[in-house]
């Protein structure tokens, strides 16, 4: 509020400068209460000015002075806060930082003296103090009276910073278990018949395991019981009708003591305790007996589930169980490491925290978010079920002392565990301070300036502090986004590296666990090649050095980090004195990372830019991984061709610009599939399948044109003695192609006028053989092959034969069979004019008039048939088989080209040959339900997919899922699974083509 300069008072002028935002609602309070001393008091005034926010103190002393029940009452209030500064600044502290506790002040008045009693007793209480505080609470009403005041007084010491903040959790925490124990002795009390039968324990988990509370927090436990009389220890239940009815009784106690903590009454709730961190979850039973909780933990636990045990403490009811219990899981904590999928298992919970954060809370998630509470947190506890394993001194349960811990014992650095630890205590009290105001659960920073202002103010912030607290939040948040190459990788590089003497590093041992925990099959191969990149003083190991924390961690979330690692090391071998790369990967942040995917991913891509190291290039620049166009595309290679000295020259240049190609496309496939931090994976698959698809067949396409270009020069000169085109046929013609397949062609030619026919054959088969030949030549790059199989009487007819003769034989001899494959023939070099006329000479034979007859219907379907129970490799799985399988590419294709022949003739969106083009166009036309032209397209995308995943892993065609488990990992990464999701991958696989195997026996056997 404003006053007109003139009519400002002394007050007004004095308020304001004491950091009140509102002077005139203050005047009219002081005005109007027995505060009006206050106005002239400058030891109040100057108690409320230091307080988070001075009109909200105020606001809230009135109310506290104005509930005192007689004027005795206030003037003992008044008296002491100007007499004790302990208690005034405590008192002022809270009332400008805490509403919900100013609430509570004015409707129990007495409970300010708690602040003095405090005082008096211990500056740091703990449980027993707690404990007494409770003690008179015997309802849930007067539990929760007697735990805010409990919170009034560790309130009071955190904002006037007589705690720091890990003390302030630690008393929490010790609040929370002497109210569990409270809790408990009620339900006991309710229910003695069921406290007789049982002896129950409460094993705190989460933060109240920890020793680490928030001001309001779920407090997670678990909850295990015994009969009474059963003997102590794992072994100790014995089943039967005594332990059922202890287990009966021990879970009536337990809800009882959960609702007790838990419900709403008129004076609010404490908070939830949640037991959904025992076994099988909130499926499970709320208690059971320790033996069942270690079956559990022993067959059935997940590994998330081992790193919320780390946190586990007995707070509550048989102090004997509780301590057999923790004892009897720690062993199994500590070998959590040693699990086939831990690492993947980690990696997916860390993904899944941050996908599951709403898109517009991401920024000011203070938990959850990058560079959040969590982050700090994960990367602890990984570290300590990596190496405390073997360190015992590793396994405190809170996570500032096990950051100690980690840095005394060399596995964190020390300068790193500093920062991470000054930013995890201010994370954690921005995240106390904005529980505190309202005393609700929330980790989001607030979007309101009076609310950052009050919160700035109360850590210290009073010259700017939205703008001071807006710049420590952006500076710590960094330094904990960069976590994992803090706290994980980098200590990797200090048992390798040449490093300054005495400076902390791990033992060649420790950084083996580690990289074991990581994921590498070979540790000691990757510290072999750690050591040969980051040793040495030379400005390439020190960018390297920089690098490879960050590139270790995209290594390690990837199916092979061992192959991403040897792969960085031959082209950092090849590269690394080349002034580009190393700052291409330093200044270009996607470069590196598109680097460590594709290099992790499989052997196809590196080897081909191994070949060629220079292609890394591509990965810096957002337009260098687009496929190229056809047009501009076979314009380099015709340029390429035509600078080189001999068809051997000429078509090695050709296959250069192919394998760069191949790079491009199989690198951009790789990202765009697996995801990068600023790209996430791309959502439509069928666009990605179109575009390898297109890309690959457009490259094959060019890379023959120039291949014949150069056989033409290199044996004629400039013109052949025949028109000569070569017309793609299969899934080359369909523009279809993955990325191990053949180039599926037929050859046709036309002798020029005045040529004799037999010159002009010898001529048009002498191009053929040199192109296969060239083609096929040993070299560093992918053989192109060239299979003309699909030609008029197959393997045992002419390569190549002019129009006439295709006429002559097609008006002939023509099968049901050739009219099926020329569906998908379409010129892809040579000749323009003489490719037309043979797409229109077999356009009459693949879409003819009036369809197909009911013979040729039954020709079709026999021939399939047959190629089923035939041509399916000995041993294949049929529901895995990719391309002969059930539902897979050859049943989804014969269905689509069975409409194109019946319906071609009067369906011009038929005449295509792209089989999504014609499928989508069956079902425009109504030919085919919609849900079943999806179901064939979503089967024909995922066969197309798992053939490129194979060769892209493999380096080697396959038309089946790989049987070595990494291989079959990555697979399913370059699918969107996670690693411990193959057993997924593959029912998918199954589930979708087993649908389209339903609609393929519907729509093409009638069935």
């Amino acid at each position: 509020m404003t006053v007109p300069q003139g009519r400002r008072s002394s007050t007004f002028t004095r308020l304001l400068r004491y950091g009140f935002t509102d002077p005139s609602a203050a005047e009219r309070l002081l005005a109007a209460s027995e505060l009006d001393a206050v106005r002239t008091d400058p030891v109040l005034l100057d108690a409320l000015g230091a307080t988070a926010d001075p009109d909200l103190a105020l606001l809230g002393l009135v109310r506290l002075t104005e509930a005192q029940p007689d004027h005795t009452a206030r003037r003992e209030l008044l008296d002491t806060l100007i007499s004790a500064k302990p208690l005034r600044d405590r008192l002022l502290g809270v009332l400008g930082a805490s509403e919900a506790l100013a609430d509570h002040l004015a409707r129990h008045p007495g409970d300010w003296r708690a602040l003095v009693t405090y005082e008096a007793v211990d500056l740091h209480p703990g449980v027993a103090e707690f404990e007494r505080g409770l003690a008179e609470a015997d309802d849930p009403v007067s539990l929760r009276v007697a735990y805010r005041r409990c919170l009034l007084s560790i309130a009071a010491r955190d904002v006037c910073g007589t705690t720091d903040v890990s003390q302030a959790a630690a008393e929490l925490a010790d609040l929370a278990t002497a109210t569990l124990r409270a809790a408990l002795a009620m339900a006991r009390r309710a229910a003695p018949a069921d406290a007789a039968q049982c002896r129950l324990a409460v094993i705190a988990m989460g933060k109240c395991g920890g020793h680490e509370l928030n001001y309001v927090s779920d407090v997670d436990v678990i909850f295990v019981a015994e009969a009474v009389g059963a003997p102590s220890g794992p072994s100790g239940s014995g089943g039967g009708a005594d332990e059922d009815k202890a287990l009966r009784a021990a879970t009536r106690l337990a809800s009882h003591l959960m609702r007790i903590c838990s419900e709403t009454t008129v004076e609010g709730t404490i908070w939830p305790v949640d037991a959904n961190l025992r076994p099988e979850g909130r499926n499970g039973p709320l208690v059971r007996t320790l033996s069942s909780h270690l079956a559990y933990y022993q067959r059935w636990a997940k590994t998330w589930e081992f790193q919320a045990l780390l946190k586990a403490r007995p707070v509550a009811g048989d102090a004997e169980l509780g301590a057999d219990y923790v004892a009897a899981v720690a062993p199994l904590v500590w070998q959590a490491a040693e699990r086939e999928n831990f690492i993947d298992d980690v990696q997916k919970m860390r993904r899944r925290v941050v996908e599951n954060i709403p898109a517009g809370e991401v920024d000011r998630e203070l938990k959850l978010g990058p560079g959040g509470l969590r982050d700090v947190e994960f990367a602890v506890q990984l570290l300590q079920l990596v190496h405390g394993r073997a360190d015992a001194s590793l396994r405190s349960a809170t996570t500032l002392d096990a950051l100690a811990a980690l840095a005394a014992g060399g596995y964190v650095g020390r300068v790193d565990a500093t920062q991470l630890d000054d930013a995890y205590r201010f994370l954690r009290s921005l995240e106390h301070r904005i529980q505190l105001y309202r005393l609700r659960r929330t980790h989001l920073l607030p979007d309101d300036d009076a609310d950052l202002r009050r919160i700035g103010r109360s850590l210290g912030m009073r010259t700017e502090p939205l703008t001071d607290l807006a710049r420590a939040w952006k500076r710590h948040t960094s330094v904990v986004r960069r976590l994992h190459e803090k706290l994980f990788y980098r200590p990797l590089l200090d048992a390798v590296a040449q490093l300054a003497p005495g400076e902390s590093r791990l033992s060649t041992e420790a950084a083996r666990e580690r990289l074991v925990a990581l994921g590498y099959a070979d540790p000691g191969a990757a510290l072999r090649h750690l050591e040969a990149l980051a040793s040495g003083v030379t400005r390439k190991a020190a960018i390297q050095r920089t690098l490879l924390p960050v590139l270790l961690g995209w290594f390690a979330d990837s199916a092979d980090p061992d192959a991403g690692l040897l792969g960085f090391r031959k082209v950092s071998d090849a590269l690394g004195k080349t002034p580009w790369y190393l700052r291409l990967l330093r200044d270009e942040g996607a470069a590196a990372e598109n680097l460590a995917r594709v290099l992790s991913a499989g052997r196809f891509a590196p080897d081909l830019l191994l070949r060629a190291p220079e292609a890394v290039a591509l990965l810096g620049d957002a337009r260098g991984l687009e496929p190229r166009e056809r047009g501009p595309l076979e314009q380099e290679v015709l340029a390429a061709v035509g600078r080189a000295d001999g068809g051997e020259q000429a078509v090695a240049a050709a296959r250069g610009v192919r394998r760069r190609e191949l790079f491009r496309t199989s690198a951009a496939d790789l990202i765009a599939s697996y995801g990068t931090e600023e790209s996430p994976a791309e959502a439509d698959v069928g666009a990605l399948v179109d575009r390898v698809g297109t890309a690959v067949s457009d490259l094959t396409a060019a890379t023959i044109a120039g291949t014949l270009r150069a056989v033409v020069r290199a044996g004629w000169g400039d013109e052949l003695p025949t028109r000569f085109a070569v017309i793609g046929m299969g899934r080359f013609g369909g523009r279809e192609l993955s990325y191990g397949s053949d180039a599926d062609v037929l050859f046709v030619h036309q002798p020029r006028e005045g040529v004799d026919d037999q010159e002009a054959a010898k001529a048009a088969n002498a191009v053929v053989a040199e192109m296969r030949r060239l083609l096929q030549l040993p070299s560093a790059d992918p053989p192109l092959v060239i299979d003309a199989d699909l030609r008029p009487e197959g393997k045992s007819g002419p390569l190549v034969r002019t129009l006439k003769s295709y006429e002559a034989y097609y008006r002939r001899w023509s099968l049901v069979w050739e009219s099926q494959a020329l569906l998908r023939a379409d010129p892809v070099a040579g000749d323009a004019d003489l490719g037309r006329a043979f797409v229109d000479l077999v356009d009459p034979l693949r879409y003819p008039a009036e369809g197909l007859g009911e013979d040729a219907v039954r020709e079709i379907r026999r021939l399939k048939a047959r190629m089923e129970s035939e041509r399916l490799p000995r041993g294949a799985d049929p529901t895995l088989h990719t391309k002969l399988g059930r539902g897979g590419l050859s049943d989804v294709e014969w269905t689509v080209q069975l409409l194109q022949l019946q319906h071609g003739w009067a369906e011009p969106g038929l005449r295509t040959t792209r089989t999504r083009e014609a499928l989508h166009a069956a079902c425009a036309a109504e030919l085919i339900a919609t849900e079943d032209a999806a179901i064939l397209d979503e089967a024909w995308v995922l066969a197309t997919r798992v053939r490129n995943a194979v060769m892209l892993v493999r380096g080697r065609a396959g038309d089946t899922f790989p049987s070595d488990g990494r291989e079959l990992a990555a697979v399913g990464r370059y699918l969107g699974y996670d690693a411990g999701q193959v057993g997924v991958m593959l029912d998918d696989y199954r589930r979708i083509t087993r649908r389209a195997r339903a609609v393929m026996e519907e729509r093409f056997y009638g069935a």
